[in-house]
């Protein structure tokens, strides 16, 4: 006789929820919906907009600090994945031995809808946005969360779909136990958040690798075959569940290739799906990579070819992503700020047919500049390093750029960076750094980035 697997929250009664953000007020709300004592608690201030959710809900919380007696005595910790494991309240929440998961784990063990969930160090927000895009255009009834959108959480609390695309970063992924995708999407694995991962990309590696477990032979995972960090990774992981591989290196059958200026992408049956390089409206190589792993996922969820290539002919691409921001005096601003990691701003500066004023600093995650290096010295005329701490930013590429300036204020930068341009030239924000040093986030980095061109024009 098969054993009847217990429901992963048998056994709870109390769930304290860290952090009041998206992930935190949503949990929150499902948690009271499931009937479990809940408290939220949160270090810092929770915004007006998600006080009023929990007040709506009933819901106790904190802010401003955390109450140890009113955290210690739950049950299961759900964790927004902004809280490091070194915080002293989750030293303290271990030495209880309370068991510690993340909003998504949390959501789906109340979730019937199937699921794409999409992971990578780059690449990861333009391709979720991409999926849902298609497959709501598609006339799928289909939600978008993790990262972006709405909390996951809250619309398995509140709302019935039959699909969800998720955007995970591996500090989601690291707090997943039992979740398993139904479509697992890993676009690349470059250096990045190293400081969260004792500077070990293999620790970082086996984060992402996360998205694929407890996958079957009823799942799907999708991976880029040219990046080789994913490939060493491969033969460390059983894949008993179907794979789709995608490059634009070389032909993959089943899987997606690049063929004389068309996207190919031929499904296990042998049917293929065809798009035009030359018809989307996101350029450059990096979101080839992100049609390729859409259209796959978008295909497997049974969207209509002539819809998928439909959407893609008018998707735009997402904000602080290579966003053109303006032009100025005949100098074009791109709005690159998402680019918190060098191989972001790899595939940024590879698609640059200007001149280039290169802004770029902030906090650094363990950074290794290399890689950037010759772009710098083919494309670069002028480099404006944007941080508290600049020193290893100009270390790494004083003998590369003719003109180097190093400041320390959002305004500073902007002057620098104008005077620097030229008519023809343009001016990218593309930081390679995390931006909590001047900025709330890298989202606000890059509205007062937009609001400056803006107000300059």
């Amino acid at each position: 006789m098969e054993e009847i697997k217990k429901h992963p929250a048998e056994g709870i009664a109390r769930i304290v929820v860290l952090g009041g953000g998206e992930s935190g007020y949503g949990s929150a709300v499902l948690a009271r919906v499931k009937g479990f004592d809940v408290f939220l608690s949160d270090s810092g201030t929770i915004a007006p907009a998600y006080k009023t959710k929990l007040e709506e809900w009933e819901i106790p919380y904190e802010e401003g600090g955390h109450t140890a007696e009113l955290i210690l005595n739950a049950d299961l910790i759900v964790k927004s994945p902004g809280i490091p494991d070194k915080a002293p309240m989750i030293r303290a929440i271990r030495e209880r031995g309370i068991r510690i998961v993340s909003e998504i784990e949390f959501a789906g063990w109340y979730n019937r809808a199937r699921t794409i969930c999409i992971t990578g160090s780059n690449g990861k927000t333009t391709t979720t946005t991409l999926t849902y895009e298609i497959l709501k255009q598609g006339g799928l009834n289909v939600g978008l969360g993790g990262n972006i959108g709405a909390s996951f959480a809250y619309q398995v609390a509140t709302a019935e779909h039959d699909w969800y695309v998720l955007e995970l970063s591996s500090f989601q992924l690291d707090g997943m136990f039992d979740f398993r995708a139904d479509v697992a999407v890993l676009m690349n694995i470059t250096p990045d958040h190293l400081d969260r991962y004792d500077y070990q990309l293999q620790n970082y590696a086996d984060s992402k690798f996360r998205v694929i477990q407890n996958q079957g032979k009823g799942q799907t995972f999708i991976y880029c075959d040219d990046d080789p960090v994913t490939l060493q990774n491969l033969s460390r992981h059983a894949l008993p569940m179907q794979t789709f591989p995608f490059s634009v290196r070389h032909e993959v059958v089943p899987g997606a290739g690049l063929e004389n200026g068309r996207i190919k992408v031929t499904m296990a049956d042998k049917s293929t799906f065809e798009a035009l390089v030359d018809e989307l409206k996101i350029k450059g190589i990096h979101n080839i990579y992100n049609v390729m792993a859409a259209s796959t996922a978008a295909l497997l969820a049974g969207v209509a070819p002539d819809s998928i290539r439909q959407t893609l002919r008018s998707f735009a691409g997402v904000e602080h992503r290579l966003e053109p921001a303006g032009e100025r005096n005949g100098v074009l601003y791109i709005n690159d700020s998402k680019a918190t990691n060098v191989d972001s701003v790899w595939y940024a500066l590879e698609s640059m047919t200007r001149p280039v004023v290169w802004i770029v600093g902030g906090t650094d995650k363990g950074n290794d500049y290399t890689p950037l290096l010759d772009f710098a010295r083919q494309k670069v005329k002028a480099l404006v390093a944007m941080g508290v701490d600049n020193q290893k930013i100009v270390k790494a590429f004083s003998d590369a750029v003719p003109v180097l300036k190093d400041t320390h204020t959002f305004a500073e930068a902007m002057d620098e960076a104008s005077r620097l341009a030229d008519p023809g030239d343009v001016v990218l924000l593309s930081p390679a750094c995390a931006s909590f040093d001047l900025f709330k986030n890298y989202e606000d980095r890059g509205k007062q980035f937009k609001q400056w061109v803006t107000e300059h024009k």
